[in-house]
């Protein structure tokens, strides 16, 4: 048993420290993406900035500078729009 214990508490820390934080993270994304309504300015992940026009059930369509976009809701990125809000 105790030869076990080495691996054991190296798959607990693993754990700990790799798996939960990804998990908490993939939860707040979901939230975020739940959580959008028309009006809110948004950035994607591949840098585009625009405001929520319309919403449907996985897409969305963003109105920018140059028009309308329609993409994924999971495109859009909770760090870069948190950021854009709060200035």
């Amino acid at each position: 048993m105790t030869q076990f214990l080495p691996y054991l508490l190296m798959f607990v820390v693993m754990f700990v420290f790799l798996i939960l934080p990804q998990q908490r993270k993939i939860k707040k994304e979901k939230a975020f993406e739940a959580s959008l309504k028309v009006g809110d300015k948004i950035v994607t992940k591949s840098g585009i900035h625009g405001k929520v026009a319309e919403i449907a059930e996985t897409t969305v369509i963003v109105e920018t500078m140059a028009g309308k976009i329609k993409m994924e809701r999971s495109a859009i990125s909770l760090d870069l729009s948190n950021a854009l809000n709060k200035k």
